[in-house]
C-alpha cells in the first residue's frame, strides 16, 4: 500500500509542468502498470513453478510497458526497488539480481517474455 501512495505521488510530481492530459495520462498508466506488475508478482506466487521466476518478472514488465510511459516507469522503479532490496535479503547473489533485471529490460524493451517461459509451465500464465 505505501508502495502504491509513493507512486502515485511520485507520478504527480513528475507530471505537474506536464501538460494536464498527459500528465493524468501518465499517471494512469503508472497506476496500471503498478497492476500489471503487482498481477505477474501474483501469478508467480500461485504457480510456485521451478524457474519460472524470469518469465514473471518479464510478463510483468510487458504488460506494464505496453501502457506507455508511465507503466514502463512503473515497471522500471517496482523492479529497481524489488531487486535492490531482494539482493540485500534474499542472499541470492549478484547473479541472480542480474539475471533478473535482464528479464526484466526484455520485457520492458517489448521483447516476448515467452523467452524465458519454463516448459511445462500451465498454460493460464
Amino acid at each position: 500500500m505505501r508502495l502504491s501512495v509513493w507512486l502515485v505521488l511520485l507520478s504527480c510530481v513528475l507530471c505537474a509542468s506536464a501538460d494536464i492530459w498527459q500528465g493524468g495520462r501518465f499517471v494512469w498508466d503508472a497506476a496500471g502498470g503498478a497492476w500489471d506488475m503487482f498481477r505477474a508478482y501474483r501469478d508467480m506466487r500461485e504457480a510456485n513453478y521451478k524457474n519460472a521466476d524470469k518469465y514473471f518478472h518479464a510478463r510483468g514488465n510487458y504488460d506494464a510497458a505496453q501502457r506507455g510511459p508511465g507503466g514502463a516507469w512503473a515497471a522500471r522503479v517496482i523492479s529497481d526497488a524489488r531487486e535492490n532490496w531482494q539482493s540485500g535479503v534474499s542472499g541470492r547473489g549478484a547473479e541472480d539480481t542480474r539475471a533478473d533485471q535482464e528479464a526484466n529490460a526484455w520485457g520492458r524493451s517489448g521483447g516476448d517474455p515467452n523467452r524465458y517461459r519454463p516448459a511445462g509451465l500451465p498454460s493460464k500464465y
